[in-house]
Protein backbone atom coordinates (compact mmCIF):
# COMPACT_ATOMS: atom_id res chain seq x y z
CA UNK A 1 0.00 0.00 0.00
CA UNK A 2 2.76 2.43 0.96
CA UNK A 3 4.77 1.61 -2.15
CA UNK A 4 1.76 2.20 -4.40
CA UNK A 5 1.20 5.64 -2.84
CA UNK A 6 4.91 6.42 -3.24
CA UNK A 7 4.80 5.45 -6.92
CA UNK A 8 1.77 7.67 -7.54
CA UNK A 9 3.61 10.59 -5.89
CA UNK A 10 6.32 10.36 -8.55
CA UNK A 11 3.65 11.62 -10.97
CA UNK A 12 1.60 13.87 -8.67
CA UNK A 13 2.17 14.56 -4.98
CA UNK A 14 -1.34 15.83 -4.21
CA UNK A 15 -3.06 12.84 -5.81
CA UNK A 16 -0.88 10.53 -3.74
CA UNK A 17 -1.72 12.46 -0.58
CA UNK A 18 -5.47 12.21 -1.20
CA UNK A 19 -5.18 8.49 -1.85
CA UNK A 20 -3.20 8.22 1.38
CA UNK A 21 -5.89 10.07 3.34
CA UNK A 22 -8.77 8.03 1.91
CA UNK A 23 -6.86 4.81 2.62
CA UNK A 24 -5.92 5.87 6.14
CA UNK A 25 -9.50 6.81 7.03
CA UNK A 26 -10.68 3.27 6.24
CA UNK A 27 -8.75 2.12 9.31
CA UNK A 28 -11.07 4.04 11.62
CA UNK A 29 -14.08 2.10 10.43
CA UNK A 30 -12.99 -0.86 12.55
CA UNK A 31 -14.02 1.40 15.48
CA UNK A 32 -17.61 1.55 14.16
CA UNK A 33 -20.27 -1.17 14.19
CA UNK A 34 -19.83 -3.72 11.42
CA UNK A 35 -23.06 -2.55 9.78
CA UNK A 36 -21.55 0.90 9.29
CA UNK A 37 -18.39 -0.50 7.78
CA UNK A 38 -20.47 -2.51 5.32
CA UNK A 39 -22.56 0.53 4.43
CA UNK A 40 -19.58 2.79 3.83
CA UNK A 41 -16.88 0.47 2.50
CA UNK A 42 -18.61 -2.56 1.02
CA UNK A 43 -21.74 -1.07 -0.53
CA UNK A 44 -19.67 1.18 -2.79
CA UNK A 45 -16.17 -0.17 -3.51
CA UNK A 46 -15.34 3.11 -5.29
CA UNK A 47 -16.18 5.27 -2.26
CA UNK A 48 -13.55 7.83 -1.31
CA UNK A 49 -13.14 9.16 2.20
CA UNK A 50 -12.07 12.46 3.73
CA UNK A 51 -11.27 12.75 7.39
CA UNK A 52 -9.54 14.78 10.04
CA UNK A 53 -8.94 14.40 13.77
CA UNK A 54 -9.14 18.08 14.73
CA UNK A 55 -10.91 20.02 16.03
CA UNK A 56 -13.75 18.03 17.64
CA UNK A 57 -17.30 19.02 16.80
CA UNK A 58 -20.33 18.83 19.10
CA UNK A 59 -22.71 15.86 19.22
CA UNK A 60 -25.96 16.52 21.07
CA UNK A 61 -27.74 13.27 22.09
CA UNK A 62 -31.24 12.88 20.65
CA UNK A 63 -33.55 9.92 20.17
CA UNK A 64 -31.84 7.40 17.88
CA UNK A 65 -28.54 9.23 17.64
CA UNK A 66 -27.06 12.72 17.74
CA UNK A 67 -27.36 16.19 16.26
CA UNK A 68 -23.92 17.05 14.93
CA UNK A 69 -22.44 20.51 14.55
CA UNK A 70 -18.85 21.48 13.93
CA UNK A 71 -16.14 22.60 11.58
CA UNK A 72 -13.24 20.29 10.82
CA UNK A 73 -9.98 21.51 9.30
CA UNK A 74 -7.64 20.02 6.68
CA UNK A 75 -10.16 17.61 5.13
CA UNK A 76 -7.99 16.56 2.20
CA UNK A 77 -10.01 15.25 -0.74
CA UNK A 78 -13.32 16.56 0.58
CA UNK A 79 -14.37 17.83 -2.85
CA UNK A 80 -14.33 14.30 -4.26
CA UNK A 81 -15.24 12.39 -1.10
CA UNK A 82 -18.25 10.13 -0.66
CA UNK A 83 -18.06 10.18 3.15
CA UNK A 84 -16.52 12.46 5.78
CA UNK A 85 -15.09 11.43 9.12
CA UNK A 86 -14.14 13.33 12.28
CA UNK A 87 -14.28 13.54 16.08
CA UNK A 88 -16.90 15.20 18.28
CA UNK A 89 -17.52 15.81 21.96
CA UNK A 90 -20.75 14.35 23.35
CA UNK A 91 -22.54 17.35 24.83
CA UNK A 92 -24.30 17.56 28.17
CA UNK A 93 -26.12 20.86 27.84
CA UNK A 94 -23.63 23.54 26.86
CA UNK A 95 -20.57 21.58 28.03
CA UNK A 96 -18.95 18.30 27.01
CA UNK A 97 -20.13 15.28 28.97
CA UNK A 98 -17.46 14.04 31.38
CA UNK A 99 -16.68 10.34 31.19
CA UNK A 100 -15.78 7.89 33.95
CA UNK A 101 -12.09 8.70 33.42
CA UNK A 102 -12.67 12.37 34.19
CA UNK A 103 -12.06 13.46 30.59
CA UNK A 104 -14.59 14.85 28.11
CA UNK A 105 -16.44 12.04 26.33
CA UNK A 106 -15.42 11.94 22.68
CA UNK A 107 -16.77 9.97 19.75
CA UNK A 108 -15.92 9.63 16.07
CA UNK A 109 -18.60 10.20 13.47
CA UNK A 110 -19.11 9.62 9.78
CA UNK A 111 -21.58 11.30 7.46
CA UNK A 112 -22.19 11.55 3.75
CA UNK A 113 -20.07 14.23 2.13
CA UNK A 114 -23.11 15.62 0.34
CA UNK A 115 -24.40 16.71 3.77
CA UNK A 116 -21.24 18.68 4.57
CA UNK A 117 -20.55 22.31 3.75
CA UNK A 118 -17.14 22.82 2.19
CA UNK A 119 -15.53 26.10 3.27
CA UNK A 120 -12.78 27.32 0.94
CA UNK A 121 -9.80 27.69 3.28
CA UNK A 122 -6.99 25.82 1.51
CA UNK A 123 -4.84 28.75 0.41
CA UNK A 124 -1.31 27.37 0.63
CA UNK A 125 2.04 27.49 -1.12
CA UNK A 126 2.02 23.78 -1.86
CA UNK A 127 -0.15 20.66 -2.11
CA UNK A 128 -2.92 22.83 -3.53
CA UNK A 129 -4.38 19.91 -5.45
CA UNK A 130 -5.42 18.12 -2.24
CA UNK A 131 -8.24 20.61 -1.69
CA UNK A 132 -7.77 20.31 2.07
CA UNK A 133 -10.57 22.72 2.92
CA UNK A 134 -12.64 22.89 6.09
CA UNK A 135 -15.86 20.90 6.19
CA UNK A 136 -18.78 21.91 8.40
CA UNK A 137 -22.14 20.60 9.58
CA UNK A 138 -24.90 22.29 11.57
CA UNK A 139 -27.58 20.27 13.35
CA UNK A 140 -27.03 17.24 11.13
CA UNK A 141 -28.83 14.14 12.45
CA UNK A 142 -26.57 11.10 12.81
CA UNK A 143 -27.94 7.67 13.70
CA UNK A 144 -26.06 5.89 16.46
CA UNK A 145 -24.66 3.44 13.89
CA UNK A 146 -22.70 6.32 12.35
CA UNK A 147 -20.87 6.99 15.60
CA UNK A 148 -18.33 5.13 17.71
CA UNK A 149 -16.27 5.69 20.88
CA UNK A 150 -12.99 7.51 20.19
CA UNK A 151 -10.35 4.81 20.39
CA UNK A 152 -9.62 1.35 19.02
CA UNK A 153 -11.83 -1.50 20.21
CA UNK A 154 -10.36 -4.00 22.63
CA UNK A 155 -11.29 -6.80 20.24
CA UNK A 156 -11.61 -6.52 16.47
CA UNK A 157 -14.72 -7.97 14.89
CA UNK A 158 -14.39 -10.73 12.32
CA UNK A 159 -14.92 -8.09 9.61
CA UNK A 160 -11.65 -6.40 10.57
CA UNK A 161 -9.58 -9.08 12.27
CA UNK A 162 -6.77 -8.90 9.74
CA UNK A 163 -3.14 -7.72 10.00
CA UNK A 164 -3.74 -4.32 8.39
CA UNK A 165 -6.36 -3.37 10.98
CA UNK A 166 -4.37 -4.79 13.89
CA UNK A 167 -1.89 -2.02 13.11
CA UNK A 168 -4.71 0.41 13.95
CA UNK A 169 -3.85 4.12 13.77
CA UNK A 170 -0.26 3.36 12.81
CA UNK A 171 -0.84 2.15 9.29
CA UNK A 172 -2.67 5.42 8.63
CA UNK A 173 0.03 7.59 10.17
CA UNK A 174 2.90 5.77 8.47
CA UNK A 175 1.61 6.33 4.95
CA UNK A 176 2.06 10.08 5.39
CA UNK A 177 5.66 9.53 4.28
CA UNK A 178 5.27 7.96 0.79
CA UNK A 179 4.05 11.16 -0.93
CA UNK A 180 7.26 12.89 0.21
CA UNK A 181 9.42 9.94 -0.78
CA UNK A 182 7.86 9.81 -4.25
CA UNK A 183 8.27 13.55 -4.79
CA UNK A 184 11.96 13.38 -3.86
CA UNK A 185 12.50 10.41 -6.17
CA UNK A 186 10.92 12.35 -9.02
CA UNK A 187 13.10 15.40 -8.30
CA UNK A 188 16.30 13.35 -8.35
CA UNK A 189 15.34 11.69 -11.65
CA UNK A 190 14.45 15.07 -13.16
CA UNK A 191 17.81 16.54 -12.20
CA UNK A 192 19.64 13.62 -13.79
CA UNK A 193 17.71 14.24 -17.02
CA UNK A 194 18.26 18.01 -16.90
CA UNK A 195 21.97 17.73 -16.15
CA UNK A 196 22.72 15.98 -19.42
CA UNK A 197 21.59 18.91 -21.56
CA UNK A 198 21.82 22.06 -19.45
CA UNK A 199 24.95 24.21 -19.58
CA UNK A 200 24.74 27.11 -17.09
CA UNK A 201 25.40 30.63 -18.33
CA UNK A 202 29.04 31.76 -18.45
CA UNK A 203 30.33 28.19 -18.20
CA UNK A 204 31.41 25.57 -20.69
CA UNK A 205 30.42 22.45 -18.72
CA UNK A 206 27.04 20.80 -18.52
CA UNK A 207 25.54 20.32 -15.09
CA UNK A 208 26.45 16.66 -15.29
CA UNK A 209 30.15 17.55 -15.55
CA UNK A 210 30.20 19.93 -12.58
CA UNK A 211 31.59 18.50 -9.33
CA UNK A 212 29.10 20.31 -7.08
CA UNK A 213 26.18 18.82 -9.02
CA UNK A 214 27.74 15.37 -8.91
CA UNK A 215 28.15 15.71 -5.16
CA UNK A 216 24.61 17.01 -4.62
CA UNK A 217 22.94 14.25 -6.62
CA UNK A 218 24.88 11.58 -4.74
CA UNK A 219 24.07 13.08 -1.33
CA UNK A 220 20.41 13.45 -2.30
CA UNK A 221 20.24 9.78 -3.32
CA UNK A 222 21.99 8.61 -0.14
CA UNK A 223 19.75 10.62 2.17
CA UNK A 224 16.57 9.54 0.46
CA UNK A 225 17.43 5.86 0.09
CA UNK A 226 18.72 5.47 3.65
CA UNK A 227 15.59 7.10 5.09
CA UNK A 228 13.40 5.04 2.78
CA UNK A 229 15.06 1.79 3.91
CA UNK A 230 14.59 2.67 7.58
CA UNK A 231 10.99 3.63 6.92
CA UNK A 232 10.07 0.35 5.19
CA UNK A 233 11.98 -1.61 7.84
CA UNK A 234 9.80 -0.06 10.55
CA UNK A 235 6.64 -0.97 8.63
CA UNK A 236 7.82 -4.50 7.96
CA UNK A 237 8.52 -5.18 11.64
CA UNK A 238 5.06 -4.00 12.68
CA UNK A 239 3.44 -5.85 9.77
CA UNK A 240 5.11 -9.16 10.66
CA UNK A 241 3.99 -8.74 14.25
CA UNK A 242 0.43 -8.00 13.07
CA UNK A 243 0.51 -11.13 10.92
CA UNK A 244 1.29 -13.06 14.11
CA UNK A 245 -1.89 -11.67 15.65
CA UNK A 246 -0.40 -8.77 17.62
CA UNK A 247 -1.04 -5.05 17.81
CA UNK A 248 1.92 -2.66 17.66
CA UNK A 249 3.94 -2.31 20.84
CA UNK A 250 4.93 1.13 22.11
CA UNK A 251 8.45 0.52 20.79
CA UNK A 252 7.09 -0.34 17.33
CA UNK A 253 4.85 2.74 17.34
CA UNK A 254 7.79 4.94 18.30
CA UNK A 255 9.92 3.45 15.51
CA UNK A 256 7.18 3.98 12.91
CA UNK A 257 6.74 7.55 14.11
CA UNK A 258 10.47 8.26 14.00
CA UNK A 259 10.91 6.62 10.61
CA UNK A 260 7.94 8.54 9.18
CA UNK A 261 9.16 11.93 10.37
CA UNK A 262 12.72 11.15 9.33
CA UNK A 263 11.61 10.02 5.87
CA UNK A 264 9.73 13.28 5.29
CA UNK A 265 12.64 15.41 6.55
CA UNK A 266 15.15 13.46 4.45
CA UNK A 267 12.97 13.87 1.38
CA UNK A 268 12.99 17.65 1.97
CA UNK A 269 16.78 17.64 2.31
CA UNK A 270 17.09 15.66 -0.93
CA UNK A 271 14.85 18.09 -2.82
CA UNK A 272 16.87 21.02 -1.44
CA UNK A 273 20.07 19.48 -2.80
CA UNK A 274 18.40 18.92 -6.17
CA UNK A 275 17.08 22.47 -6.41
CA UNK A 276 20.44 23.90 -5.41
CA UNK A 277 22.08 21.95 -8.23
CA UNK A 278 19.37 22.76 -10.81
CA UNK A 279 20.07 26.51 -10.65
CA UNK A 280 17.46 28.83 -12.13
CA UNK A 281 15.56 25.81 -13.47
CA UNK A 282 14.47 25.22 -9.88
CA UNK A 283 12.55 28.51 -9.67
CA UNK A 284 10.86 28.62 -13.06
CA UNK A 285 7.17 27.74 -13.10
CA UNK A 286 7.51 25.91 -16.40
CA UNK A 287 9.85 23.43 -14.70
CA UNK A 288 8.62 20.85 -12.15
CA UNK A 289 11.24 21.52 -9.46
CA UNK A 290 9.47 24.47 -7.84
CA UNK A 291 6.31 22.40 -7.35
CA UNK A 292 8.20 19.62 -5.59
CA UNK A 293 9.93 22.25 -3.47
CA UNK A 294 6.58 23.76 -2.41
CA UNK A 295 4.69 20.50 -2.01
CA UNK A 296 7.29 18.76 0.10
CA UNK A 297 7.55 21.68 2.49
CA UNK A 298 3.81 21.67 2.96
CA UNK A 299 3.95 17.97 3.89
CA UNK A 300 6.41 18.76 6.69
CA UNK A 301 3.77 20.84 8.47
CA UNK A 302 1.52 17.86 9.18
CA UNK A 303 1.58 17.27 12.95
CA UNK A 304 1.99 13.52 12.54
CA UNK A 305 5.07 13.75 10.33
CA UNK A 306 6.77 16.95 11.50
CA UNK A 307 10.18 17.07 13.17
CA UNK A 308 8.37 17.97 16.42
CA UNK A 309 7.75 14.25 16.73
CA UNK A 310 11.48 13.65 17.31
CA UNK A 311 10.91 15.03 20.81
CA UNK A 312 7.88 12.76 21.26
CA UNK A 313 9.91 9.69 20.32
CA UNK A 314 12.82 10.80 22.47
CA UNK A 315 10.47 10.90 25.47
CA UNK A 316 9.54 7.27 24.82
CA UNK A 317 13.20 6.30 24.50
CA UNK A 318 13.91 7.80 27.93
CA UNK A 319 10.91 6.06 29.49
CA UNK A 320 9.06 9.32 29.98
CA UNK A 321 5.40 10.06 29.33
CA UNK A 322 5.18 11.32 25.76
CA UNK A 323 3.36 14.48 24.73
CA UNK A 324 2.08 12.69 21.60
CA UNK A 325 -1.37 11.32 22.52
CA UNK A 326 -1.58 8.93 19.58
CA UNK A 327 0.93 6.56 21.17
CA UNK A 328 -2.08 5.49 23.26
CA UNK A 329 -3.97 4.30 20.15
Amino acid sequence: MAKLIEELAVYDTASACNLQISTAVTMFFCWFPDETAREVLAADPDATLAGTLFPPGKAVPVEGGYRLSGRWSFASGCQQASWCFGPAFVMDGDSPRIGDDGAPEQIVVTFRAENAEIIDTWNTIGMRGTGSHDVAASGLFLPTLHTAPFGPPQKLSTVFDYPLYRMQFWQGLAILAPPALGAARAAIDALIELAVSKTPNFTAKTLRDRSVVQSNIAKARARLDSARSYYYESLDEAWQSACDGNRPTLEQKAKIQLATSYAVRSAVDSVDLVCEAAGTSAVRKEKPFEKWFRDIRTITQHAASSTARYESVGQVMFGLESDWPFFAL
